[in-house]
């Protein structure tokens, strides 16, 4: 027989498939009567829930059990992409039949005690998937005492040498930049603080390239640091401002547009912008920001892969992959701001 999805019901009571999804989980935004009709309506059809299924894999046995590792500092007020990144990864593990259990690392684990996660302690997991780059002598404690398969996802650590995969930072801010160049601009500067993390260093160095390659000189204070060393965001602008700038992520790039205009300037009439990875925060005005979309769903698929080939052979060679995202040409660059993919 086959399974009854979420969209099969969807269909026969002519509603969407994220309100069925709502109704099923509890959530907000359906009224008692359709979620009634919803619940009857799933019953008739035989829908069994991911959770229902996940359940009996397990006490058969017949499902893998990850862990999920995430540093505290990235789920701070605006860091809530991984928590985007993880349920797209707990979705699609779902579909592989995994089961994946979350822990936050906190900043006194990473930073003083060296402490492991409390996922390898209770020898619970079959392997582990570490989302966002964390302290390379936490990584270091971490191969010297956990045994367990990782994958780390959305950064790469040359001494550890575990599987990876990330996005294209290096080219993807090289095309950003480029596109910049394209329009006119010559007097480009970059947002970000380099040593924060991997990410932010290979992106900066993806500007450069194209700022080299057109023999732009870029004046020090054109390079504005956007977090302190605890990763608290905040910058000033400079007095003497470029005609465009490219930030390491779209929501240093929202700041930067209140910024200028705090300042009185429009953008994109009299200082451009573009971002990095398409995301903002909920709650954060879309500010149509033309920016290089990270493609977080085949990252996590890529990543759960090879989590999976890695516990099926464990001797396999470890490899690094990097995902080709796109560019979004918005509002925040010249046009007539219209949202166009350019590949």
């Amino acid at each position: 027989m086959a399974k009854v999805r979420l969209a099969d019901i969807a269909e026969k009571l002519g509603v969407s498939t994220v309100t069925v999804h709502n109704a099923l989980s509890g959530s907000k935004g359906v009224s008692s009567g359709l979620r009634e009709r919803i619940l009857e309506t799933a019953q008739e059809m035989g829908y069994e829930s991911s959770a229902s299924r996940r359940k009996k894999e397990i006490v058969r046995g017949d499902s893998r059990k990850l862990g999920v590792l995430i540093a505290e500092n990235y789920l701070a007020q605006y860091a809530t992409y991984y928590w985007k990144m993880y349920h797209e990864l707990s979705l699609y593990a779902t579909e592989k039949r995994c089961y994946t259990a979350i822990e936050v690392l906190k900043k006194e684990m990473e930073k003083k005690t060296f402490s492991l996660p409390e996922l390898v302690l209770d020898k619970s997991i079959e392997g582990l998937i570490i989302i966002g780059e964390i302290d390379g002598r936490y990584l270091e404690e971490m191969q010297k005492k956990v045994k367990l398969p990782m994958v780390f996802l959305d950064f790469y650590d040359m001494k550890a040498a575990w599987d990876a995969v990330i996005p294209d930072n290096f080219y993807g801010m090289y095309q950003m930049t480029e596109l910049l160049f394209s329009l006119g601009y010559r007097e480009i500067g970059f947002v970000g603080s380099l040593y924060a993390t991997g990410s932010i260093m290979d992106r900066y160095c993806g500007y450069c390239k194209a700022m080299m390659s057109h023999g732009a000189e870029v004046p020090e204070e054109w390079i504005l640091k956007d977090r302190d060393e605890m990763g608290q965001v905040g910058f000033e602008l400079p007095k003497r401002l470029p005609q465009a700038f490219v930030c390491n992520c779209d929501l240093i790039a929202g700041i930067l547009i209140e910024k200028l205009k705090e300042r009185g300037l429009r953008v994109p009439e009299d200082v451009a912008v573009v971002g990095f990875d398409n995301y903002l925060p909920p709650g954060y005005a879309d500010m149509m920001i033309t920016t290089y979309e990270v493609n977080t769903r085949t990252m996590v698929k890529v990543a759960l892969n090879k989590m999976l080939k890695r516990l099926k052979n464990p001797k396999r060679a470890q490899s690094l992959e990097i995902i080709s995202g796109q560019v979004l040409l918005k509002r925040s660059t010249p046009g007539r701001g219209i949202t166009k993919i350019i590949k």
